[in-house]
């Protein structure tokens, strides 16, 4: 998909969630993927090219999302509602069989990832939207952060980087409120949805990843084990 196509399926989809919100809950965990009990409610798909296949299947004696794509870009998400400042944390389990060969996070032509996970802004209108995505990576090292390819509207966070832990299920907490205000200087709105994709429709390869829960929690919230 060139550059218009995908940041016009990227505006649409923001502004799905500026239209139709979730709720929001007063607890100190939201649950958002509720993977480890079978469970897709409220999760959706949203197409930028090709399907990547999303279900749920039972890895380790234990439930998960496994995502795989073959030349396909498709993602996954969830609408909420949720006051970053009152919900700053984001956790998560991922695993992944491998970075996307020919992944380029700083081009068009190399923009696939084996494994993303997103925080979703949006914007009364679509230009004011803001995402931050966080990535299993192959071409950037961890921690490092720079705009997408497509739109300086997305930061991209390598939060893993190369093949040496492939196959391993690694754990994953963010203050997606600190990391929001460092990478776009701003306060952030409304979280309006949280959304996962695994892509590799512009190197036209494929990607297999699997995520774990994925939570929205307080600060000094405990962690909820699966």
């Amino acid at each position: 998909m060139n550059a218009a196509g995908r940041t016009a399926c990227l505006a649409g989809l923001l502004f799905l969630l500026l239209v139709r919100g979730g709720g929001e809950a007063g607890t100190d965990i939201l649950e958002v993927g509720r993977f480890s009990a079978g469970s897709l409610e409220g999760w959706e798909s949203k197409g930028f090219k090709g399907v990547t296949e999303y279900r749920i299947v039972t890895d380790g004696g234990r439930r998960v999302l496994q995502a795989e794509s073959r030349g396909s870009a498709s993602g996954y998400y969830h609408r909420v509602k949720v006051n970053p400042r009152e919900y700053p944390l984001l956790r998560w389990s991922w695993k992944v069989a491998g970075t996307v060969r020919g992944e380029n996070a700083r081009s068009k032509e190399g923009d696939d990832f084996a494994a993303r996970v997103y925080v979703v802004f949006p914007g009364f209108f679509f230009w004011q939207s803001r995402s931050i995505v966080y990535v299993w990576s192959g071409s950037l090292g961890k921690g490092e952060s720079l705009p997408s390819a497509y739109t300086g509207r997305v930061m991209v966070v390598a939060v893993e980087s190369g093949d040496a832990g492939s196959g391993v299920w690694v754990n994953e907490e963010r203050n997606y409120l600190a990391d929001y205000r460092r990478l776009f200087g701003e306060e952030p709105g409304t979280l309006g949805a949280v959304a996962v994709m695994t892509d590799s429709d512009n190197t036209g390869g494929r990607a297999t990843a699997w995520y774990g829960d994925i939570v929205l929690a307080r600060e000094g919230a405990g962690q909820v084990r699966r």
